[in-house]
């Protein structure tokens, strides 16, 4: 199919506006770049503290805007931008970045530095036409903090970095659309998650980690979470917590939320994705409650393809990017964590 003729490409390009308008941030410029490509009404869903937003209106005067007049040099950097059809026919657009600049004035009460900042985020927009009809997106907040040196929770037990883009470098997707590619990327994916899901109410050895994930496999978390490099790099700063911690996790399993694949890459979202019930101890020094909560969890992988001397095709997950909307987890336990943080910045 000729990109000019593929309805994937063309929503990517009718974002390209808005991406242009945010990387050299100009408020005229955003503003009208959000009026035209975004429904009147359109749902926003934002990462907490922000939550549920008006509109288009809403996402500029409630969050760029104050983001821009706190990091007046503010700048997006896209890595991944990759479109495509979720099982319902849904058509998607999955942007995944940094956000930068200088911290030059306080945001959410974070003190400002006045040195180099970033902020991860995963935005999702679904388009409905030549319109956007929904935004889900989480912005890493916790990574702003830290910056900041004002963390109020616990360590990450992964990493905590600067997270890399694609080691492909091809994660902005253009050109001709292979979808049987694509397809076979998502079910490569789903097949993974379907066999997490058995876990742990069968064996460990259910999951096949090895099987799905490349050797040199990078699990890049959130901040407060943080990376984990291969199997046994994920099992121990993330996965094994995890599931201590809430064992009944469902949802985000076997095709549940908006999976869509482009070429290598697959991106899920959903608002929320997950819920599950907090019964056991140890991921992110949370108390075993036995309260119920949902989690916000957005993704995208990238798929390695080999062909092997027999003629056939062997698929590997090399990278995955997640952001969790862990200010969220905390507030449905009853914890504000930007109020603990105001007390540990006033020191």
């Amino acid at each position: 199919m000729n990109s000019a003729d593929d309805p994937h490409r063309s929503l990517q390009v009718l974002l390209s506006p808005l991406r242009a308008a945010l990387y050299d941030y100009d408020a005229t410029k955003v503003q009208a770049a959000l009026r035209g490509v975004f429904a009147d009404g359109a749902a926003v869903h934002l990462t907490h503290p922000f939550e549920d937003l008006d509109g288009p209106d809403g996402l500029y005067n409630v969050a760029l805007a104050p983001l821009a007049a706190a990091w007046p040099d503010l700048e997006r950097r896209d890595y991944i931008v990759i479109a495509g059809a979720d099982s319902g026919g849904q058509h998607w657009v999955g942007c995944a970045g940094s956000y930068m600049g200088t911290f030059s004035g306080s945001w959410l009460g974070i003190p400002a530095t006045g040195r180099p900042v970033a902020m991860r985020y995963h935005e999702f927009f679904r388009f409905e036409g030549r319109q956007i009809l929904e935004m889900q997106a989480v912005w890493d907040v916790p990574e702003v903090m830290m910056h900041a040196g004002v963390w109020p929770m616990t360590p990450s037990l992964g990493r905590d970095w600067l997270v890399p883009s694609p080691a492909t470098g091809d994660g902005i997707t253009g050109g001709p659309r292979d979808e049987a590619e694509s397809q076979a990327s998502v079910d490569h994916v789903v097949g993974m998650l379907s066999d997490m899901g058995r876990h742990p109410r069968e064996p460990v050895e259910v999951m096949r980690l090895e099987h799905w994930w490349h050797p040199k496999f990078n699990w890049y978390g959130p901040h407060g979470i943080g990376t984990g490099r291969g199997v046994e790099g994920f099992r121990r700063f993330h996965q094994i917590p995890f599931l201590r911690a809430m064992p009944d996790r469902r949802g985000g399993y076997a095709g549940d939320g908006h999976f869509f694949g482009d070429g290598a890459y697959v991106g899920v979202t959903g608002w929320p994705g997950m819920a599950m019930t907090l019964t056991g101890d140890g991921w992110l020094g949370i108390a075993a409650s036995g309260q119920q909560i949902t989690m916000r969890s957005l993704d995208f992988w990238r798929v390695e393809r080999r062909e092997l001397p027999d003629g056939s095709v062997e698929r590997k997950i090399r990278e995955n990017w997640v952001l969790i909307d862990l200010l969220h987890v905390y507030d449905q336990i009853g914890v504000d964590v930007l109020a603990r943080m105001s007390e540990l910045a006033a020191r």
